[in-house]
């Protein structure tokens, strides 16, 4: 499973930006061919894309491509430039506005063709499903099994408030009127329960204003305590935020290790179930709770710093 904790947008058309993103510690990186390319640029940004794909140093981020959604003319071209041109340095394409599954299994299709004819692995190249509607979400659960390919479902929050006429200009703050509860729960909750079903990560949007950091980290603990992999950036200040934020507490990774530590020592050793690790008992619905945490720190890169000694 790759890590996203941070997943950070740069448009296609800036050549400059393109290049600023190689030195930031964002674990994804995705080239954008959609929102932030104006139309007459697009064709420019494709080009623009292979050749950073092609020559630029990537240190090992996530490397993505939002390709424009399928209600436009540029869709197949961009999947087939871009393939084509840099597949073998492309980890997935990001396909936005995704309404039903047979839009993801069309990109899944096109994909196994362009990998067929240009010699690649067959299947290697993923898929990042943004749902920025309602009909996407009411059908989250048969796009998320749509295909092998699938890695992730994203929320696109902004594009999402205007299809259901919310009543705020804010991307992702509460709307004004809106004083019980959080008004994207519902939503947050839905995309993660669909994602999960078929083992899939899931991802937050973006926080447009972009110069409040502990905004971002306060609307981002709220994806992370829900059990989100990870948030947008679009600027550098963000991409830190969502580094901590989506990344378990030394301490609570710590713990983590321990008790997958002491359970494999207790139930193949002294063949007990359900034990003592100090004052907290554990068993098995212990053993997969810490492995999610532990999972989670492995792959940033966290380090132990307490050892498991047995009971004696």
């Amino acid at each position: 499973m790759r890590s996203r904790r941070s997943c950070l947008a740069v448009p296609g058309s800036n050549p400059r930006f393109l290049e600023k993103a190689q030195t930031l510690p964002a674990d994804e990186v995705f080239l954008d061919l959609e929102d932030s390319v104006a139309p007459l640029a697009k064709e420019e940004a494709r080009k623009n894309i292979v050749a950073a794909l092609r020559e630029g140093d990537w240190g090992g981020k996530v490397r993505v491509v939002r390709v424009n959604d399928l209600t436009t003319q540029w869709t197949y071209r961009d999947v087939i430039e871009v393939v084509e041109g840099a597949g073998e340095f492309l980890d997935c394409v990001m396909l936005p506005k995704v309404q039903d599954p047979t839009q993801v299994v069309w990109l899944d299709t096109l994909l196994t063709q362009i990998e067929r004819t240009m010699g690649f692995e067959v299947g290697r190249i993923g898929i990042e499903a943004q749902i920025e509607n309602a009909r996407g979400l009411v059908n989250a659960d048969a796009i998320a099994g749509s295909s092998p390919r699938l890695e992730t479902l994203v929320f696109g929050p902004a594009d999402f408030m205007a299809s259901i006429n919310m009543r705020t200009l804010v991307v992702g703050e509460q709307p004004p009127g809106y004083t019980e509860g959080d008004a994207y729960h519902y939503i947050l909750m839905r995309l993660l329960m669909a994602a999960r079903m078929h083992d899939l990560q899931v991802i937050d949007g973006p926080y447009l204003q972009i110069k409040d950091v502990e905004g971002y980290r306060r609307v981002a603990r709220r994806a992370a305590a829900l059990g989100f992999d990870g948030k947008w950036v679009l600027h550098p200040l963000q991409v830190e935020a969502a580094n901590e934020v989506f990344s378990p507490a030394q301490e609570d990774y710590d713990h983590a290790e321990l008790i997958l530590e002491a359970y494999e020592y207790y139930t193949t050793v002294e063949r007990r179930g359900a034990v003592m690790l100090g004052d907290e008992m554990i068993d098995e619905a212990s053993r997969k709770m810490a492995l999610v945490v532990a999972a989670k720190g492995r792959a940033v890169g966290l380090r132990r710093t307490t050892t498991f000694t047995p009971n004696t």
